[in-house]
Protein backbone atom coordinates (compact mmCIF):
# COMPACT_ATOMS: atom_id res chain seq x y z
CA UNK A 1 0.00 0.00 0.00
CA UNK A 2 1.30 3.50 -0.75
CA UNK A 3 1.88 6.01 2.01
CA UNK A 4 -0.41 9.00 1.52
CA UNK A 5 -0.70 12.47 3.01
CA UNK A 6 -4.01 13.98 1.97
CA UNK A 7 -4.88 17.18 3.82
CA UNK A 8 -8.49 18.30 3.58
CA UNK A 9 -7.54 21.95 3.16
CA UNK A 10 -4.82 21.42 0.55
CA UNK A 11 -6.55 19.45 -2.18
CA UNK A 12 -3.79 17.12 -3.31
CA UNK A 13 -2.44 13.70 -2.40
CA UNK A 14 1.15 12.72 -1.72
CA UNK A 15 2.14 9.14 -2.58
CA UNK A 16 5.36 7.28 -1.77
CA UNK A 17 6.45 3.97 -3.29
CA UNK A 18 9.61 1.90 -2.93
CA UNK A 19 10.64 -0.21 -5.91
CA UNK A 20 11.23 -3.92 -5.28
CA UNK A 21 14.71 -5.47 -5.24
CA UNK A 22 13.90 -7.22 -8.49
CA UNK A 23 12.47 -4.15 -10.26
CA UNK A 24 13.35 -4.19 -13.98
CA UNK A 25 14.16 -0.77 -15.50
CA UNK A 26 10.80 0.87 -16.30
CA UNK A 27 9.73 4.35 -17.34
CA UNK A 28 8.50 6.17 -14.28
CA UNK A 29 5.19 7.19 -15.88
CA UNK A 30 4.45 3.50 -16.58
CA UNK A 31 5.63 2.53 -13.08
CA UNK A 32 3.24 5.06 -11.47
CA UNK A 33 0.44 4.25 -13.90
CA UNK A 34 0.61 0.65 -12.65
CA UNK A 35 0.62 1.78 -9.01
CA UNK A 36 -2.10 4.43 -9.36
CA UNK A 37 -4.75 2.59 -11.34
CA UNK A 38 -7.31 5.44 -11.29
CA UNK A 39 -4.81 8.08 -12.44
CA UNK A 40 -4.34 8.81 -16.14
CA UNK A 41 -0.94 8.77 -17.85
CA UNK A 42 -1.51 12.42 -18.85
CA UNK A 43 -1.94 13.44 -15.23
CA UNK A 44 1.25 11.63 -14.25
CA UNK A 45 3.17 13.27 -17.10
CA UNK A 46 1.84 16.71 -16.07
CA UNK A 47 3.05 16.01 -12.53
CA UNK A 48 6.51 15.18 -13.91
CA UNK A 49 6.59 18.40 -15.97
CA UNK A 50 5.74 20.37 -12.80
CA UNK A 51 8.59 18.77 -10.84
CA UNK A 52 6.12 16.85 -8.70
CA UNK A 53 7.70 13.40 -9.21
CA UNK A 54 10.86 12.68 -7.23
CA UNK A 55 13.14 9.65 -7.25
CA UNK A 56 15.33 9.44 -4.15
CA UNK A 57 14.56 13.11 -3.51
CA UNK A 58 15.43 14.42 -6.99
CA UNK A 59 12.81 15.64 -9.54
CA UNK A 60 12.71 13.51 -12.70
CA UNK A 61 10.99 13.61 -16.09
CA UNK A 62 8.39 11.08 -17.21
CA UNK A 63 10.90 9.02 -19.23
CA UNK A 64 13.17 8.40 -16.20
CA UNK A 65 13.79 4.67 -15.61
CA UNK A 66 12.95 3.28 -12.17
CA UNK A 67 15.60 0.95 -10.71
CA UNK A 68 15.56 -1.53 -7.80
CA UNK A 69 14.93 0.01 -4.35
CA UNK A 70 14.31 3.51 -5.77
CA UNK A 71 12.05 5.62 -3.54
CA UNK A 72 9.44 7.32 -5.75
CA UNK A 73 7.18 10.16 -4.52
CA UNK A 74 4.48 12.04 -6.42
CA UNK A 75 2.15 14.91 -5.58
CA UNK A 76 -1.19 14.71 -7.38
CA UNK A 77 -3.57 17.66 -7.38
CA UNK A 78 -6.86 16.02 -6.46
CA UNK A 79 -8.39 12.71 -5.41
CA UNK A 80 -10.52 10.51 -7.68
CA UNK A 81 -14.20 10.99 -8.34
CA UNK A 82 -16.63 10.02 -5.60
CA UNK A 83 -19.94 11.56 -6.67
CA UNK A 84 -21.80 12.93 -9.68
CA UNK A 85 -21.48 16.69 -10.14
CA UNK A 86 -24.12 18.98 -11.62
CA UNK A 87 -23.20 22.26 -13.39
CA UNK A 88 -25.22 25.15 -11.94
CA UNK A 89 -25.56 28.76 -13.06
CA UNK A 90 -24.53 30.35 -9.76
CA UNK A 91 -22.97 33.85 -9.67
CA UNK A 92 -19.31 33.92 -8.64
CA UNK A 93 -17.00 36.91 -8.27
CA UNK A 94 -14.08 36.31 -10.65
CA UNK A 95 -11.31 38.86 -10.04
CA UNK A 96 -8.86 37.45 -12.61
CA UNK A 97 -9.02 34.90 -15.41
CA UNK A 98 -6.78 33.75 -18.25
CA UNK A 99 -6.31 30.52 -20.24
CA UNK A 100 -4.57 28.79 -17.33
CA UNK A 101 -6.36 29.78 -14.12
CA UNK A 102 -8.87 32.02 -12.45
CA UNK A 103 -8.96 33.76 -9.06
CA UNK A 104 -12.26 33.99 -7.20
CA UNK A 105 -13.34 36.20 -4.31
CA UNK A 106 -15.72 33.85 -2.49
CA UNK A 107 -18.77 35.11 -0.67
CA UNK A 108 -19.33 33.86 2.89
CA UNK A 109 -21.83 31.01 3.08
CA UNK A 110 -20.76 29.25 -0.14
CA UNK A 111 -19.36 25.74 0.21
CA UNK A 112 -16.25 25.26 -1.96
CA UNK A 113 -16.74 21.66 -3.08
CA UNK A 114 -19.51 19.05 -2.78
CA UNK A 115 -19.53 16.77 0.22
CA UNK A 116 -21.83 15.31 2.82
CA UNK A 117 -24.95 17.47 3.00
CA UNK A 118 -23.78 19.86 0.25
CA UNK A 119 -24.10 18.20 -3.14
CA UNK A 120 -25.34 21.28 -4.99
CA UNK A 121 -24.91 25.04 -4.72
CA UNK A 122 -21.14 24.82 -4.26
CA UNK A 123 -18.34 26.73 -5.93
CA UNK A 124 -17.45 23.61 -7.92
CA UNK A 125 -21.02 23.40 -9.28
CA UNK A 126 -20.70 27.06 -10.34
CA UNK A 127 -17.28 26.46 -11.94
CA UNK A 128 -18.59 23.50 -13.92
CA UNK A 129 -21.17 25.81 -15.48
CA UNK A 130 -18.77 28.71 -16.04
CA UNK A 131 -16.13 26.37 -17.55
CA UNK A 132 -18.52 23.96 -19.27
CA UNK A 133 -16.41 23.95 -22.45
CA UNK A 134 -13.22 23.18 -20.54
CA UNK A 135 -12.26 19.46 -20.79
CA UNK A 136 -11.00 19.40 -17.21
CA UNK A 137 -14.45 20.26 -15.91
CA UNK A 138 -16.14 17.44 -17.83
CA UNK A 139 -14.17 14.56 -16.33
CA UNK A 140 -16.43 13.96 -13.33
CA UNK A 141 -13.66 14.82 -10.86
CA UNK A 142 -14.96 15.65 -7.41
CA UNK A 143 -12.81 18.77 -7.08
CA UNK A 144 -11.84 19.94 -10.56
CA UNK A 145 -9.30 22.75 -10.59
CA UNK A 146 -8.99 23.08 -6.82
CA UNK A 147 -5.65 22.97 -5.02
CA UNK A 148 -6.80 24.68 -1.81
CA UNK A 149 -10.06 25.65 -0.15
CA UNK A 150 -11.54 27.95 2.47
CA UNK A 151 -14.36 27.13 4.85
CA UNK A 152 -18.01 27.71 3.96
CA UNK A 153 -18.38 30.72 6.26
CA UNK A 154 -14.96 32.20 5.48
CA UNK A 155 -14.85 34.79 2.69
CA UNK A 156 -12.03 35.67 0.33
CA UNK A 157 -9.59 34.57 -2.36
CA UNK A 158 -9.14 31.20 -4.06
CA UNK A 159 -7.14 30.20 -7.15
CA UNK A 160 -8.58 27.58 -9.54
CA UNK A 161 -6.62 25.84 -12.30
CA UNK A 162 -8.09 25.47 -15.79
CA UNK A 163 -5.55 23.00 -17.22
CA UNK A 164 -3.75 19.89 -15.98
CA UNK A 165 -0.28 21.53 -16.19
CA UNK A 166 -1.52 24.56 -14.24
CA UNK A 167 -3.10 22.22 -11.69
CA UNK A 168 0.16 20.32 -11.20
CA UNK A 169 2.24 23.52 -10.86
CA UNK A 170 -0.13 25.16 -8.38
CA UNK A 171 -0.51 21.98 -6.32
CA UNK A 172 3.27 21.77 -6.01
CA UNK A 173 3.47 25.40 -4.80
CA UNK A 174 0.87 24.77 -2.10
CA UNK A 175 2.54 21.48 -1.14
CA UNK A 176 5.96 23.16 -0.88
CA UNK A 177 4.39 26.11 1.02
CA UNK A 178 5.71 28.67 -1.46
CA UNK A 179 2.28 30.20 -2.08
CA UNK A 180 1.53 33.30 0.02
CA UNK A 181 -1.72 33.69 1.93
CA UNK A 182 -2.82 36.20 4.53
CA UNK A 183 -6.12 36.38 6.40
CA UNK A 184 -7.82 39.02 8.53
CA UNK A 185 -9.62 37.80 11.64
CA UNK A 186 -11.48 39.44 14.50
CA UNK A 187 -10.70 37.55 17.71
CA UNK A 188 -11.95 37.76 21.28
CA UNK A 189 -9.65 39.44 23.81
CA UNK A 190 -6.24 41.05 23.42
CA UNK A 191 -3.22 38.91 22.58
CA UNK A 192 -0.42 40.44 24.68
CA UNK A 193 2.26 40.55 21.95
CA UNK A 194 2.11 42.68 18.81
CA UNK A 195 3.28 39.68 16.77
CA UNK A 196 3.29 35.98 17.50
CA UNK A 197 3.44 32.44 16.16
CA UNK A 198 1.05 29.65 17.08
CA UNK A 199 2.40 26.11 16.65
CA UNK A 200 0.39 23.00 17.39
CA UNK A 201 -0.37 19.77 15.58
CA UNK A 202 -3.94 19.68 14.23
CA UNK A 203 -6.15 16.64 13.86
CA UNK A 204 -9.74 15.47 14.15
CA UNK A 205 -11.26 15.99 17.57
CA UNK A 206 -11.83 12.46 18.95
CA UNK A 207 -15.01 13.67 20.69
CA UNK A 208 -16.46 15.38 17.59
CA UNK A 209 -15.13 14.33 14.17
CA UNK A 210 -16.58 17.45 12.50
CA UNK A 211 -14.18 19.61 14.48
CA UNK A 212 -10.40 19.85 14.63
CA UNK A 213 -8.28 20.14 17.75
CA UNK A 214 -4.69 20.86 18.80
CA UNK A 215 -2.57 17.98 20.06
CA UNK A 216 0.09 19.83 22.09
CA UNK A 217 2.31 16.80 22.64
CA UNK A 218 2.90 16.59 18.88
CA UNK A 219 2.48 12.84 18.58
CA UNK A 220 -0.90 13.13 16.84
CA UNK A 221 -2.30 15.26 14.05
CA UNK A 222 -0.32 17.22 11.46
CA UNK A 223 2.25 19.96 11.97
CA UNK A 224 0.61 23.41 11.74
CA UNK A 225 2.04 26.93 12.10
CA UNK A 226 0.15 30.25 12.07
CA UNK A 227 1.94 33.62 12.26
CA UNK A 228 -0.06 36.68 13.31
CA UNK A 229 0.32 40.38 13.98
CA UNK A 230 -2.04 42.85 15.61
CA UNK A 231 -3.72 45.29 13.23
CA UNK A 232 -6.05 47.06 15.66
CA UNK A 233 -6.99 46.65 19.32
CA UNK A 234 -10.69 47.26 19.89
CA UNK A 235 -11.13 46.77 23.61
CA UNK A 236 -12.64 43.33 24.11
CA UNK A 237 -11.81 42.18 20.56
CA UNK A 238 -8.74 42.49 18.33
CA UNK A 239 -8.30 42.64 14.56
CA UNK A 240 -5.34 40.47 13.50
CA UNK A 241 -3.56 39.55 10.28
CA UNK A 242 -2.66 35.87 9.96
CA UNK A 243 -0.08 34.33 7.66
CA UNK A 244 -0.30 30.61 7.07
CA UNK A 245 2.89 28.58 7.03
CA UNK A 246 0.78 25.42 6.67
CA UNK A 247 -2.79 25.05 5.43
CA UNK A 248 -4.65 22.63 7.68
CA UNK A 249 -8.41 22.35 7.98
CA UNK A 250 -9.81 25.10 10.27
CA UNK A 251 -6.21 26.03 11.14
CA UNK A 252 -6.63 29.71 12.11
CA UNK A 253 -9.89 29.04 13.95
CA UNK A 254 -8.47 26.17 16.02
CA UNK A 255 -5.13 27.83 16.71
CA UNK A 256 -6.78 30.97 18.11
CA UNK A 257 -9.13 28.88 20.21
CA UNK A 258 -6.04 27.06 21.51
CA UNK A 259 -4.47 30.34 22.75
CA UNK A 260 -7.85 31.32 24.27
CA UNK A 261 -8.70 33.99 21.69
CA UNK A 262 -11.43 32.33 19.55
CA UNK A 263 -12.63 34.04 16.41
CA UNK A 264 -15.58 36.36 16.93
CA UNK A 265 -18.87 34.48 16.38
CA UNK A 266 -17.21 31.16 15.50
CA UNK A 267 -19.99 28.80 16.56
CA UNK A 268 -17.85 25.67 16.17
CA UNK A 269 -14.97 26.84 18.34
CA UNK A 270 -16.69 28.82 21.09
CA UNK A 271 -16.55 32.33 19.65
CA UNK A 272 -20.33 32.74 19.53
CA UNK A 273 -20.44 33.45 23.28
CA UNK A 274 -19.63 36.71 25.07
CA UNK A 275 -16.10 35.84 26.17
CA UNK A 276 -14.85 39.30 27.21
CA UNK A 277 -16.51 42.41 28.51
CA UNK A 278 -19.02 43.60 31.09
CA UNK A 279 -22.22 42.12 32.51
CA UNK A 280 -24.27 45.16 31.54
CA UNK A 281 -27.44 44.42 29.58
CA UNK A 282 -26.61 47.20 27.13
CA UNK A 283 -23.24 45.56 26.34
CA UNK A 284 -24.83 42.15 25.87
CA UNK A 285 -27.29 43.69 23.42
CA UNK A 286 -24.41 45.38 21.57
CA UNK A 287 -22.60 42.06 21.11
CA UNK A 288 -25.82 40.30 20.08
CA UNK A 289 -26.35 42.98 17.43
CA UNK A 290 -22.81 42.36 16.16
CA UNK A 291 -23.48 38.62 15.99
CA UNK A 292 -26.63 39.32 13.94
CA UNK A 293 -24.72 41.54 11.50
CA UNK A 294 -21.92 38.94 11.17
CA UNK A 295 -23.63 35.52 11.44
CA UNK A 296 -20.37 33.60 10.88
CA UNK A 297 -16.78 33.45 12.05
CA UNK A 298 -14.99 36.76 11.44
CA UNK A 299 -12.40 35.43 8.97
CA UNK A 300 -11.48 36.69 5.50
CA UNK A 301 -8.83 35.41 3.05
CA UNK A 302 -7.34 38.83 2.36
CA UNK A 303 -4.40 38.17 0.01
CA UNK A 304 -3.17 35.37 -2.22
CA UNK A 305 0.17 35.11 -4.00
CA UNK A 306 1.69 32.45 -6.26
CA UNK A 307 3.92 31.99 -9.32
CA UNK A 308 1.89 31.82 -12.52
CA UNK A 309 2.29 28.28 -13.90
CA UNK A 310 2.74 29.43 -17.50
CA UNK A 311 4.36 32.91 -17.38
CA UNK A 312 6.37 32.13 -14.21
CA UNK A 313 5.60 35.68 -13.00
CA UNK A 314 4.60 36.33 -9.40
CA UNK A 315 0.88 37.06 -9.02
CA UNK A 316 -0.53 38.81 -5.95
CA UNK A 317 -4.19 39.52 -5.30
CA UNK A 318 -5.88 41.52 -2.52
CA UNK A 319 -9.51 41.41 -1.42
CA UNK A 320 -11.27 44.11 0.59
CA UNK A 321 -12.97 43.09 3.81
CA UNK A 322 -16.60 42.13 3.15
CA UNK A 323 -19.43 44.37 4.33
CA UNK A 324 -20.43 42.26 7.34
CA UNK A 325 -16.92 42.30 8.86
CA UNK A 326 -16.42 45.98 8.05
CA UNK A 327 -19.68 46.97 9.73
CA UNK A 328 -18.90 45.00 12.91
CA UNK A 329 -15.37 46.44 13.13
CA UNK A 330 -16.83 49.96 12.78
CA UNK A 331 -19.31 49.22 15.58
CA UNK A 332 -16.47 48.10 17.86
CA UNK A 333 -14.50 51.27 16.99
CA UNK A 334 -17.44 53.43 18.00
CA UNK A 335 -17.94 51.39 21.16
CA UNK A 336 -14.30 51.65 22.24
CA UNK A 337 -14.17 55.40 21.51
CA UNK A 338 -16.94 55.88 24.08
CA UNK A 339 -15.15 53.86 26.78
CA UNK A 340 -11.83 54.34 28.50
CA UNK A 341 -11.55 51.28 30.72
CA UNK A 342 -11.44 47.72 29.34
CA UNK A 343 -10.37 45.80 32.40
Amino acid sequence: MPETDNDNNELYEHFRFEADKGQAPLRIDKFLNNKLEKTSRNRIQSAADAGSILVNGTPVKSNHKVKPLDVVTIVLPHPPRKLELIPQDIPINIVYEDDHLLVIDKEPGMVVHPGHGNYTGTLVNALMHHLKDNPMFKTGEERPGLVHRIDKNTSGLLVVAKTEPAMAHLAMQFFNKTSKRTYNALVWGEPPEEEGTITGNLGRNPKDRKKMTVFPAGDQGKHAVTHYRILERLGYVTLVECRLETGRTHQIRVHFQYIKHPLFNDNEYGGDQILRGTTFTKYKQFVTNCFNILPRQALHARSLGFIHPATKKEMLFESELPADMTEVIEKWRRYTSNREDFS
